[in-house]
């Protein structure tokens, strides 16, 4: 199955959170913090806003940095992607 989101969607693959700290102290599942940090894997179309369409600002494959708290998460064939508007993407890491 895939996902294809609607309007100015963007659909992420989060990536793993830190099972230990900088200094080596092991973290249990309940202690790690979500990550914010994430690969794009399907972009929607783009929002229609007035009539006019608004373009995209990333594309698949782009890795970014988006708002901690956003975002709908959604598991897929065992794998968990979380559904964010474009808006929540803060930045794009190059």
């Amino acid at each position: 199955m895939k996902l294809l989101p609607l309007g100015d969607r963007v659909v992420l693959k989060q990536s793993v959170a830190e099972e230990t700290t900088k200094s080596g102290i092991v973290l249990p599942s309940q202690a790690k913090e979500k990550p914010q940090y994430a690969e794009v894997v399907e972009v929607g179309p783009g929002a229609v806003v007035d009539g006019e369409k608004i373009p995209m600002e990333v594309k698949v494959g782009d890795k970014v940095i988006y708002s901690r708290y956003a975002g709908t998460e959604v598991k897929l064939d065992d794998e968990e992607y979380i559904i964010v508007k474009q808006a929540d993407i803060l930045a794009v890491v190059e």
